[in-house]
């Protein structure tokens, strides 16, 4: 036996550090990436634009008009809390999108799960943060019964 055949310095272990400190690049690249993620939503009356974080924090809200001067205070603070959902619903839908392209997280899911997992059943409850889910899952349910009953 060589100096070069112990476990250290073997062909499968260099293979599988090489693999490692591949993947933990990437997953640092990837945190970096949902640390940087916003989300930007502007009002149906461009009233108002809030911008958001990965975590949900808001950014910014930046006002183009004078138009909330003449609101009640509960229709702004109506107008301000749908703006925000609708901003964090963007964020989220995002960071969804940049997990499901990540390469291996499915496998990496079956292992940290208990029994396995696939990942839009993991992810599920992000989406249903979402404004309006619940109307758009139950407009799809329908149309999938109908074309049920159609055949």
């Amino acid at each position: 036996m060589t100096e070069n055949d112990d476990q250290s310095g073997s062909p499968r272990v260099r293979e599988a550090m090489a693999r490692l400190a591949e993947r933990r690049a990437k997953l640092q690249e990837m945190r970096r990436e949902y640390l940087e993620t916003t989300a930007e939503v502007t009002s149906k009356d461009r009233m108002v634009t809030a911008k958001v974080g990965a975590q949900g924090q808001v950014v910014s809200l930046t006002f183009h008009t004078k138009a909330y001067q003449s609101m009640a205070p509960a229709e702004l603070a109506s107008a301000l809390t749908d703006l925000l959902n609708r901003a964090r619903a963007d964020v989220g839908e995002k960071l969804i999108r940049s997990t499901e392209r990540l390469d291996g997280v499915q496998d990496l899911l079956r292992i940290a799960v208990p029994g396995g997992g696939e990942l839009k059943d993991v992810l599920e409850p992000l989406r249903a943060m979402r404004p309006g889910y619940a109307e758009e899952q139950a407009r799809k349910n329908r149309t999938r019964k109908q074309e049920e009953f159609n055949g």
